[in-house]
């Protein structure tokens, strides 16, 4: 009886695969499985399919000209491939894309994409019977109408457009082209090229930050990085001979966060703000992708908040936080939408091994931009109450849970604009004051809240060429709170004050003994040491450095 059952088994269990096997075939000719069934199959490609790419140029010295083509059958992507610097001609790339199982026989999906003035197949070898469609400013395209071109993983399934000769593309299974698009254009315009995806999106999961096995944590706090679509332009950058006098922005602040990612392998990264230099981004989605490169090939989490110049380029807050959001690696989230600002959250730190309690939490927050009352509080904005409430219910909810952890849990809090209290000239400083802080004219009391609440030190950037920690006390002289100012790191901000260098300000976490270390490293000079380097909590408690 029992050799029976298995044989039946054994033979149900074939007759499965084989029948499987079959549908799977059959689908494969003449999609017999519905969609929500076929698209997970592992060759299909759920969603849209690119089955034609070309570009639409027009003039406003042409009225009859249009950019535009028909919307059922065309989708443009919203990026003027001039970035409005021509004075009289656009242009826009428009891509017909459909449902996988909407393609009909006179669809042709395209397999492959390259940007040139000649035929790609001439003098490449092993091409010679594959055609190639041309398209405006230099596109062709490998296009094929076979019954299974769809579901070939190296189908065209999404479109995009980056700008600059430094463009890179971090995201999975994007390729951006080598080539520019050939436009007839100044060399004071970026250069635009394609970017390409490839087979179906990857899903990307949030890292989860934790402490290492030795119970040690890294911090790299990276302010104000002013990085431009192309290469940028230096400002007041030292010294001023340095490579014979050349110095291409973006490029030279980029290999310096480069370099001490490697020298210094953080294990988390804060971006605290103005890493757009909005005035000079005109195509701020290649901006962004620039500085994200960095984190995610080292494979690195980080958190970002804005700054007064990041929106002022082509994307909003919002646009810009729904951008990063969706990168590998980025910890970064919009935060509640009952409150003001874009950017309010928390990044918890989980303790060493498998343990799922907090060992540090990070509250970011939006500081905005420029005072929406010039004529009573000049200069910046400031926290709002509804940020202030959201921030002492966050760490009130946090109080139990935290205290469950076996060693000292540590606050830590992030912001761009500085607080008020930066400008008390009686506040122990370590480090350089070199201009005013550039603080709100208000003081809607964020400082007290943070020493209300047991945070132990705040950082900040927006006042490039102030790197200084300075202690705040209380009536007794107990020190309460530091707070910290990462110094400029970008060479598209400003500098100058005396030949400034730019920096990158650490934070060296040991939860073993409830220690924070905080030191700087330069770009240029005494590039090998840990500037001002001092203890600032000790025990689990702000202590004098």
């Amino acid at each position: 009886m029992t050799r029976r059952l298995v044989r039946t088994g054994i033979q149900l269990g074939i007759l499965t695969f084989i029948t499987l096997v079959v549908i799977f075939l059959i689908d494969n000719k003449f999609r017999v499985l519905p969609s929500a069934i076929h698209n997970h199959l592992p060759t299909h490609h759920p969603g849209l399919v690119i089955t034609d790419i070309t570009v639409t140029t027009c003039s406003k010295l042409n009225p009859l000209s249009t950019c535009q083509r028909d919307g059922d059958k065309w989708h443009r992507i919203e990026k003027n491939l001039y970035l409005g610097k021509s004075w009289f001609a656009s242009a826009y790339v428009h891509v017909q894309r459909k449902k996988e199982e909407e393609l009909t026989e006179k669809d042709k999906a395209i397999l492959d994409v390259r940007v040139g003035r000649l035929d790609p197949v001439t003098g490449e070898k092993g091409e010679g019977g594959e055609q190639w469609e041309s398209r405006p400013a230099g596109i062709w395209l490998k296009r094929s109408s076979k019954r299974h071109a769809s579901d070939s993983p190296k189908v065209i399934t999404a479109v995009d457009v980056l700008f600059g000769a430094d463009a890179v593309e971090p995201r999975p299974g994007w390729e951006i082209k080598d080539t520019p698009l050939l436009l007839a254009t100044s060399g004071e315009i970026q250069e635009a090229r394609l970017s390409l995806r490839r087979g179906s999106p990857g899903k990307i999961e949030k890292p989860v930050p934790r402490i290492r096995k030795d119970g040690k944590f890294k911090i790299m706090q990276a302010a104000d990085l002013h990085l431009s679509t192309g290469f940028g332009v230096c400002r007041d950058a030292e010294p001023p001979g340095y490579n014979g006098g050349k110095c291409d922005a973006d490029t030279r602040t980029l290999e310096f966060v480069g370099k001490l990612l490697d020298q210094e392998k953080p294990d988390l990264v804060v971006l605290s703000g103005d890493q757009v230099n909005g005035e000079t981004a005109p195509d701020a989605q290649s901006v962004v992708f620039k500085y994200a490169e960095l984190f995610i090939s080292r494979g690195i989490p980080y958190a970002t908040i804005f700054g007064n110049h990041d929106d002022s380029g082509s994307l909003s807050r919002a646009a810009l936080m729904s951008l990063t959001q969706a990168l590998p690696f980025s910890l970064a989230e919009p935060g509640p939408t009952t409150i003001d600002g874009v950017g309010n959250y928390i990044v918890e730190v989980l303790a060493r091994g498998t343990s799922t309690h907090s060992a540090l939490t990070l509250y970011l927050l939006d500081t905005h931009g420029y005072s929406p009352d010039e004529r009573q509080f000049r200069g910046y904005d400031w926290l709002k109450k509804n940020q202030i409430d959201w921030f002492h219910e966050t760490a009130q909810g946090l109080k139990k849970e935290h205290q469950e952890y076996t060693h000292v849990h540590m606050d830590l809090a992030f912001i761009h604009i500085p607080l008020p209290e930066y400008r008390d000239m009686d506040n122990l400083r370590v480090g350089s004051y070199k201009e005013t802080p550039m603080a709100p004219g208000f003081n809607s009391g964020f400082k007290d809240a943070l020493v209300e609440e047991g945070v132990l030190l705040v950082s900040c950037g927006h006042d490039h060429v102030n790197d200084y920690c300075a202690l705040a006390k209380s009536p007794e002289g107990k020190p309460q709170l530091w707070m910290c100012y990462a110094g400029g790191s970008g060479f598209g901000g400003y500098a100058g004050y005396g030949g400034y260098h730019r920096r990158l300000r650490f934070f060296d976490i040991d939860t073993n003994e409830a220690r924070i270390t905080t030191y700087k490293r330069v770009e240029y000079g005494d590039t090998e040491s840990r500037i001002d380097e001092q203890i600032i909590v000790e025990g689990g408690r702000v202590v004098a450095g």
